[in-house]
């Protein structure tokens, strides 16, 4: 029997690599906005004993990091997708 799914009746791979490009990009900038607002807020609540406030602007700095790092990983793994699914 040769019966397979027939993977090149779905169509849509290009625009949904631009669309969830477009969107992956907006994610790291404002990833980026964000740890350059909360290293300033550490650095200047650290520098005048807040630590209360240097605690949270820490967190902040790893979360968005780990955001950006999530992001810029969820790029790689949409393309490495698709790429398998264009052999299949």
């Amino acid at each position: 029997m040769d019966i397979f799914p027939d993977f090149g009746a779905v169509g849509g791979a290009d625009d949904l690599r631009a669309i969830v490009g477009a969107l992956l990009t907006y994610v790291l900038i404002f990833a980026v906005l964000a740890i350059l607002i909360c290293a300033v807020t550490w650095a200047i609540s650290s520098s005048s004993g807040n630590y209360q406030s240097s605690i949270r602007s820490r967190a902040g700095v790893l979360v968005a990091v780990g955001a950006a790092v999530l992001a810029g990983a969820g790029v790689a793994w949409m393309n490495f997708l698709i790429g398998v699914g264009q052999q299949l």
